[in-house]
């Protein structure tokens, strides 16, 4: 069985990120990019499937820029088989980059696609629901345990009132969340063996598929800053701020 796992190039979770002075979106020269955390637990467990013998083969794909294939070597040195990168500059948004997968699936006919729930620079949560939709493929969303067996994907996730367990039938496509696994420590051996795996190159045109934006970004902006806690004498006092001055009873 073949599995695909998109991985996306963001801004490194530890640091702290700045809008830039015109408002056009978030400075990221001279800033340390990684792997997306929830992509990183997606390729750790296709990887834990492989090595249980309920996978064969897993292929990560990134979709961005050229620098792309840093997060592509690194998901190979975790465990993925080979890597597709799509290149290209343009902003690409989250239908654009369903219907690029949604190409690739097609092309290499995996049955299985696990990805993050959503990338920590725009929190879109859409990818993974986008795809299943235009493949019209069972999906498992925020999956904190997965397990493979008989032509079928068992799926717990959690929900608002618990927990709840979802069976599916292959092929299917499931989205990580953060407990699933704690991706495992990239070895210099593995770095070194990924640098000699196959990598394929391909552009938006090729697969088909318009990357043209379809949502402006008018402006971004920072949070305002929080003000200072203010101390008071008495209850009495309290109430009267939060009646007359935050206005919240």
């Amino acid at each position: 069985m073949k599995v695909l796992v998109p991985v996306k190039r963001v801004v490194d979770y530890n640091v702290k990120v700045r809008v830039k002075s015109d408002g056009t979106g978030v400075d990221i020269a001279n800033v340390k990019m990684s792997m997306n955390p929830f992509d990183e637990i997606a390729v750790e467990e296709a990887t834990r499937l492989k090595e249980k013998g309920a996978v064969t083969e897993v292929i990560a794909v990134s979709c961005g820029v050229t620098q792309c294939q840093e997060t592509l070597r690194t998901a190979m040195a975790i465990g993925a088989d080979r890597a597709i990168l799509v290149d290209t500059t343009e902003e690409l948004q989250p239908l654009a980059v369903a219907k690029l997968l949604k190409a690739l699936v097609d092309k290499e006919q995996p049955q299985l696609v696990i990805l993050g729930k959503q990338a920590i620079d725009d929190d879109c949560n859409q990818t993974g629901q986008m795809l299943a939709a235009l493949l019209g493929w069972p999906q498992a969303t925020f999956a904190s345990k997965v397990e493979v067996a008989d032509g079928k994907v068992t799926v717990s996730r959690e929900v608002d009132g618990g927990s709840e367990t979802l069976s599916l039938t292959l092929p299917a496509i499931i989205t990580t969340d953060l407990r699933l696994n704690e991706p495992r420590y990239v070895t210099l051996p593995n770095i070194m063996k990924a640098k000699k795996k196959q990598m394929d190159t391909y552009k938006p045109e090729e697969l088909g598929v318009d990357v043209t934006p379809r949502i402006k970004t008018l402006k971004v902006s920072e949070p305002p800053k929080r003000s200072a806690g203010v101390k008071v004498a008495d209850v009495a006092a309290l109430v009267d701020k939060l009646k007359n001055e935050a206005k919240v009873i």
